[in-house]
């Protein structure tokens, strides 16, 4: 996904609090979370309803391997700020529409530091403490809820771990979400941090702290390098993503051998489906941009047609099973062969891509990559007249004319975000140095708009970005995404070959 100007913090946009219930007349508390159009039950149904159920059995199974590198992840942030009570939420679901939710993603500090995906539930740390709050279910002889509350009920959403379950699965120790507020109520409020904006109910009992962003930036700044499981996970999320573009490039082939045209939301769909069939979903929304919507960068309507003779740019990643997020582009020939126009960008573009990898090391700044992929870009807009010749010396005074044509950086930070570890500080983001364990994306691109009268006639509404995914290692970088063709010949042969 094409990388922002400058960094910016990170939102979640998918969780918000759930709206109150709707009002009821019943004499009795309706559950939180039935829906205007649900019967209220009988006495006799209520007490049939709790007889007769199979003792609850536990489902824990072993301890997640994520446990330990999570534990040792709460230690780097206790040992960061010593003397604090930190508290990290997951966040709520989120509201589409009326009573319909989007499914649930967990903020990504605390995917990171528990290593689970749970609704509501906060971490509280101190100096020597972890506790994992979370909603533990109730009995299903004690409680309605099993069958009447849509939004937890065992019978509308499935069965949920018991905090016995977690403590084992996690390696943590658990308590009933309910006993989180009483804690934070009697926490001494100037030792007290939150990391705010994830759950209303925390943030309205912890009055703001000045250090509440502080603590932002530093769970940034922590998880910049990635550990071996982090990696793990992000080849994951790599090999999945590839098999979704090989996906996307049979339906290419089936359609020109039914001569017939596809749309991007058939592209966009696709993808989606290797995304669930393999991962927890994707991990942004995919771009699937055919011709000139290749010129929108964050193309997300994708509710074109795929015209033969046009490119399709598509920028997408699964994010896997725990989270993390694989981000990829590669813009292909529908038709199965470039004209000379669409060969001459794209090439400029592979090269700007080749000289980004090249810069790629341990203790390299990390703008130097950035400053690569430009020189090249810079210098072949000038070579085609494009741009004044002075435009190709990127530290003159015409050094970023050729953004015109380029608008995003050409590359960002990946993990458990896909612009990952945004809130972090630009002396240990843009302007720090590269470090075994840093994962990040390399995606130059190259759009001409179809209305630039800069541009020659056959370069309009032209656009081409390549993106993968590297790991920073000891000796240079590994190409998470190498397996993808980039070379435009080695499109043309993998879009050539035969359907099965």
């Amino acid at each position: 996904m094409t990388a922002d100007p400058a960094p910016a913090t990170s939102t979640d946009r998918r969780h918000p609090p759930a709206p109150d219930a709707a009002p009821t007349t019943s004499t009795e508390p309706r559950p939180p979370a039935t829906a205007s159009h649900d019967s209220e039950p009988s006495a006799a149904l209520v007490e049939f309803m709790r007889q007769g159920w199979a003792p609850r059995t536990s489902d824990a199974g072993p301890v997640a391997a994520v446990a330990r590198y999570a534990a040792r992840r709460r230690r780097a942030l206790q040992h960061a700020l010593p003397g604090r009570t930190i508290v990290v939420p997951a966040g709520a679901p989120k509201t589409r529409n009326n009573d319909v939710a989007y499914p649930f993603r967990a903020s990504s500090d605390f995917w990171w530091l528990v290593g689970a995906n749970l609704p509501d539930a906060v971490l509280v740390l101190d100096d020597t403490d972890a506790v994992l709050y979370a909603r533990a279910p109730k009995s299903r002889h004690d409680s309605d809820e099993f069958f009447r509350d849509r939004q937890y009920g065992e019978l509308w959403t499935g069965p949920q771990p018991s905090l016995r379950d977690l403590e084992r699965q996690l390696d943590i120790a658990t308590a009933p979400l309910e006993e989180c507020i009483e804690r934070l109520q009697r926490s001494e409020e100037s030792r007290t941090v939150v990391l705010r904006g994830h759950d209303p109910r925390v943030d309205a009992v912890v009055p703001p702290h000045p250090d509440d962003r502080s603590l932002a930036t530093l769970l940034a700044e922590l998880r910049l390098l990635k550990d071996d499981w982090e990696i793990a996970e992000l080849t994951t999320a790599a090999d999945a993503t590839i098999r979704g573009f090989a996906d996307v490039a049979r339906e290419i082939r089936a359609a020109a051998e039914r001569d017939v045209d596809i749309s991007e939301r058939w592209v966009d769909g696709t993808f989606w489906r290797r995304a669930r069939a393999e991962g927890n979903d994707v991990g942004y929304p995919t771009i699937a941009a055919a011709g000139p919507h290749a010129c929108v960068l964050h193309w997300t309507r994708n509710d074109g047609l795929l015209h033969k003779g046009q490119l399709l740019l598509l920028d997408a990643g699964v994010e896997t099973r725990h989270g993390y997020t694989a981000d990829v582009t590669r813009t292909m020939p529908i038709s199965g062969a470039f004209t000379e126009a669409q060969r001459q960008v794209y090439q400029l573009v592979l090269a700007a891509q080749e000289a980004a990898f090249a810069a790629l090391k341990p203790g390299a700044a990390f703008r130097d990559y950035y400053r690569a992929a430009a020189a090249v870009l810079a210098q072949g807009l000038a070579d085609w007249g494009l741009l004044p010749a002075s435009a190709a010396d990127i530290d003159g005074p015409h050094g970023d004319l050729h953004r015109r044509y380029t608008l995003h950086n050409p590359g960002h930070m990946l993990g458990l975000d896909v612009h990952d570890c945004a809130a972090a500080r630009r002396n240990r983001y843009h302007d720090g140095f590269l470090e075994p364990g840093h994962v990040l994306t390399v995606e130059p691109g190259l759009y001409f708009q179809p209305d630039d009268l800069t541009v020659p006639p056959e370069l309009r509404g032209i656009g081409v970005r390549i993106e993968d995914d590297v790991v920073i290692t000891p000796g240079g970088y590994r190409n998470l995404t190498a397996a993808l063709p980039r070379h435009p010949d080695e499109l043309v042969r993998w879009l050539a070959q035969p359907t099965p």
